[in-house]
């Protein structure tokens, strides 16, 4: 038999590949590829970030990097995560996820909703230290 460490963390949770990721990179528009792919957090990751990037109005950033966010919970879910743990960055399919928390943190933190933005943020850097210095640029 072999000894379980009990001290030792969930281990880490790699998602499958994002049908959307190969969708973006080849150019398609993100609120296409959210239409055609809706239960897809890089989708809806890349529709928030487009929408920050036009200069959107901050409760649609929101609101689409929520939709994202949630879908990234079910997605999680799926593949085993049971409420932590990591979520590394180093592993391509988790960046529809990590990018949604980041973006909802910024999001959130714009239309004065801080205590939820503080929870992102810290939710972001437990799942993956590595993104967040990437994503948000350190603590």
């Amino acid at each position: 038999m072999t000894p379980v460490d009990l001290m030792a963390g969930p281990p880490p949770t790699h998602l499958p590949e994002d049908p959307a990721d190969a969708r973006l990179a080849d150019g398609a528009a993100p609120r296409v590829v959210a239409r055609e792919l809706p239960e897809s957090p890089s989708a809806w990751a890349a529709v928030a970030q487009e929408a920050r990037d036009a200069g959107a109005d901050d409760l649609d950033v929101y609101a689409f990097a929520r939709v994202g966010y949630h879908r990234s919970l079910d997605r999680l879910r799926r593949n085993g995560w049971k409420g932590h743990g990591p979520v590394p960055w180093s592993h391509e399919p988790n960046r529809g996820f990590l990018t949604c928390l980041a973006l909802l943190a910024q999001a959130a933190r714009a239309i004065g909703e801080t205590p939820e933005a503080d929870r992102c943020a810290d939710f972001l850097h437990d799942s993956s230290p590595e993104g967040y210095d990437a994503l948000l640029g350190g603590r």
